[in-house]
């Protein structure tokens, strides 16, 4: 078991139409919420982008949204649910996931990797829609 000094989370958008959205998205990991957001117009339709926490940074926030303050650890992402969170706006803001990867020290010590196999691929039956009316949360599992 180590610390985690660092997360990445690798999110896809689909780029179905009304797929994009400005509402809010959380990642749950080591029993604590990280919210996912950068000084980009995030969430956009078609878009990917790598969220980086901790050590290197990217995200808004940075210093309130670090996974080492308070220290988490390895062991704290098995013992708890790793999941992606979306709040819209209102009850008509919806949002197109088509792929999500979470990499817990990527590259160093105690390197952990999460993602959902159901998003895995390019097919119509290969993304999420999330909202207030179809639910707001995927959890995600080690791979």
């Amino acid at each position: 078991m180590a610390d985690i000094t660092k997360i990445t989370v690798k999110l896809w958008t689909a780029s179905d139409a009304g797929a994009g959205t400005n509402g809010f998205v959380y990642l749950g990991v080591a029993g604590r919420e990280f919210h996912l957001e950068t000084s980009r117009d995030d969430f956009e339709a078609g878009d990917k982008y790598t969220y980086v926490f901790g050590d290197g940074a990217n995200v808004a926030e940075a210093a309130r949204n670090d996974p080492r303050l308070p220290a988490l650890q390895t062991g704290d992402a098995d013992r708890y649910s790793i999941y992606l969170r979306f709040e819209g706006t209102d009850n008509d803001d919806d949002w197109c996931l088509e792929g999500v990867t979470v990499t817990i020290n990527p590259g160093g010590s105690d390197t952990r990797t999460y993602d959902n196999e159901r998003l895995v691929g390019t097919g119509a039956n290969q993304k999420i829609w999330l909202g207030q009316r179809y639910g707001k949360i995927i959890h995600l599992h080690r791979i």
